[in-house]
């Protein structure tokens, strides 16, 4: 949020670009307003990862520290498993949710059905390596999230490695699993994030 105004609507095409693919398109109960799609995470503690071409959104993600505050909420795996999230089981960990400087959170992940099938490994790749780039730069050495349950064998595609961290669950009719990812093993520091 803090750099948002270098980018012209990008922020907001990445809200409605998330509104296309989990509201509209995956059905889930998420709080929206004019076709953006938001929550309570979506605090100035996040950082948003886009890739886009064209002015096209094509994927995207959102990261927030383990350490986040807002109100009642922290982020939304230790959210979960305190029971302030219905959709998401208390269960979703094997131990404690982390709260420490050097874990973060992703979530949103998306890539928009609109990018041709050809183009799909190198735009994930592209996003992933951009996650582990921010992440890194805020002084993380590892990104949790709920991935899809098959993640090892797509991480790996994506020349990423991650281990598991709860069960394997179906949320809102996906097959997900948390994880964790060394991203301090992938990140390149070749170039400058805004």
């Amino acid at each position: 949020m803090h750099n948002q105004h270098h980018y012209g609507e990008l922020y907001l095409d990445f809200l409605r670009a998330r509104h296309r693919v989990f509201i509209q398109g995956k059905q889930w109960d998420l709080p929206e307003e004019r076709g953006l799609e938001f929550d309570q995470y979506d605090t100035p503690q996040a950082r948003n990862i886009v890739v886009h071409e064209f002015g096209e959104v094509m994927a995207g993600i959102r990261i927030l520290p383990t350490k986040a505050r807002c109100g009642c909420y922290s982020y939304m795996l230790r959210d979960a498993q305190n029971g302030l999230l219905t959709d998401i089981p208390s269960y979703v960990l094997y131990e404690k949710a982390p709260v420490v400087d050097h874990i973060w959170e992703a979530t949103r992940l998306f890539l928009s059905p609109e990018v041709p099938s050809d183009r799909r490994i190198g735009v994930q790749t592209r996003l992933m390596g951009a996650m582990a780039e921010a992440a890194v730069a805020e002084g993380a050495t590892h990104v949790i999230g709920i991935v899809p349950a098959v993640f090892q064998r797509w991480m790996a595609r994506l020349g990423m490695g991650a281990l598991p961290l709860g069960p394997r669950l179906e949320i809102d009719g996906d097959r997900t699993q948390a994880a964790a990812m060394h991203v301090a093993a992938v990140a390149t520091p070749k170039r400058q994030l805004h």
